[in-house]
């Protein structure tokens, strides 16, 4: 004996299911990217005002992430969250606009540090669970 499925038979999603979280991700990813795009833009501007000192502090530290791969730290652990951190390079970046310290190469890494965090948060690449 042989049954047909029928259209009765599939129980469909409820209306909505699923495609909030995926548009709120969507919205998510294209705000982060559009931040990594004005971040990079004024990174680049800085270290053409500033010269190589500049240039070599922003790009050491967009690779910071990289770098601590290198050195073998792992996903979990407190050395990989501070690397992968917003807050971190923003209050380097908010303590050097506000602060009485004038070295454009600090100010450039901050932007170094936070456009790479923004480019892996537009990729979909968040931060590990929490420790």
């Amino acid at each position: 004996m042989t049954t047909e499925r029928t259209s009765d038979d599939v129980s469909p999603l409820p209306a909505g299911a699923g495609s909030r979280q995926s548009v709120g991700g969507w919205i998510r990813k294209i705000g982060w990217g559009i931040f990594a795009l004005f971040l990079a833009a004024f990174a680049v501007f800085e270290s053409v005002k500033y010269g190589l000192p500049t240039t070599a502090a922003m790009l050491m530290f967009l690779a910071l992430p990289d770098l601590a791969r290198l050195a073998r730290v792992s996903p979990p652990g407190l050395l990989y969250q501070a690397v992968h951190r917003v807050w971190i390079p923003l209050a380097v970046l908010v303590g050097y606009s506000f602060g009485p310290i004038v070295w454009p190469p600090l100010f450039t890494a901050g932007l170094g540090w936070l456009t790479r965090i923004a480019v892996e948060r537009a990729l979909g690449r968040g931060l590990s669970p929490s420790l």
